[in-house]
């Protein structure tokens, strides 16, 4: 079967632990667009955290962001379809992250911002020097998160990390169990909180069929907890090597780490 449409991760997926794509996967995808299949980031990522990936793959789709939060048309520079968080919900996460000692990075409109910098606020910022200035993402430090979510247009979602996992664990429970919000693990040690029923499979299905294909159609590459409702319902879900034990039971087939070059191998494969 030749799929029509790829959709990609990007963090411990397309990406590697120094973000950067291997020459492989940017050849064999190069070589399925010319084919004229369609490739789609689908990420937990805001949409100015993409900007030298989606340039590097020389993309014209939109892309899927904050775990399926909102699709983003990046030649139009706007939001095509959304289901943000709601405000007042918003600013009761704030509370319960001030109560738990819990620092959480807030993502909203065209910004992510963070009141406290972390470990993981400090690699975000030091990874973004590293880029030329117009594909640096855009983080603002903020004197009070629960005033900035006020002002804000658009809350896509919170990235809360912390050290302890257990703590963390704890608090994702308490906020699914009190508001209904989606919680979702991105990486080993952070969890995303979005409005309920976000979920990248969901905001992929909307778009897969806009687009006049089926999920059967689509190839898909993921790592994480958060992809799990993307691996699940397309044609082949694929998990990365260095996904954990519970996801590669749940993905169709697995293949190397995103060290290795199982992404083009499984394009050659299957699409090309």
């Amino acid at each position: 079967m030749s799929y029509r449409v790829i959709a990609l991760d990007l963090d411990g997926t397309l990406l590697t632990p120094r973000k950067t794509i291997l020459p492989e996967s940017l050849e064999a995808l190069q070589k399925a667009r010319q084919a004229g299949v369609k490739i789609v980031i689908v990420t937990g990522r805001h949409h100015v955290a993409i900007h030298p990936f989606y340039q590097a793959l020389a993309l014209d789709t939109p892309a899927i962001c904050c775990n399926g939060t909102y699709l983003y048309d990046y030649q139009a520079k706007k939001v095509i379809s959304a289901d943000p968080l709601p405000q007042d919900q918003a600013l009761r996460v704030i509370e319960m992250l001030d109560e738990a000692a819990i620092h959480g990075l807030l993502y909203v409109d065209n910004a992510m911002l963070y009141q406290a910098e972390t470990g993981h606020v400090t690699r975000t910022i030091n990874w973004g020097l590293s880029l030329p200035e117009h594909q640096r993402p855009v983080f603002i430090k903020v004197p009070s998160l629960s005033k900035a979510a006020e002002e804000a247009e658009s809350i896509w979602k919170f990235a809360i990390s912390h050290p302890d996992t257990r703590a963390l664990q704890q608090f994702a429970d308490s906020v699914e169990q009190e508001m209904g919000l989606a919680c979702e693990w991105s990486w080993h040690d952070q969890v995303d909180i979005a409005k309920a029923g976000n979920s990248k499979g969901k905001r992929l299905a909307e778009w897969v069929e806009s687009e006049g294909y089926r999920m059967s159609d689509v190839l898909a590459f993921g790592d994480n907890y958060n992809d799990l409702s993307m691996l699940e319902n397309v044609g082949l879900g694929v998990a990365m090597g260095n996904a954990d034990d519970a996801i590669k039971a749940r993905a169709h087939r697995t293949i190397g780490t995103n060290l290795e070059p199982g992404i083009a191998q499984t394009i050659y494969q299957e699409v090309l």
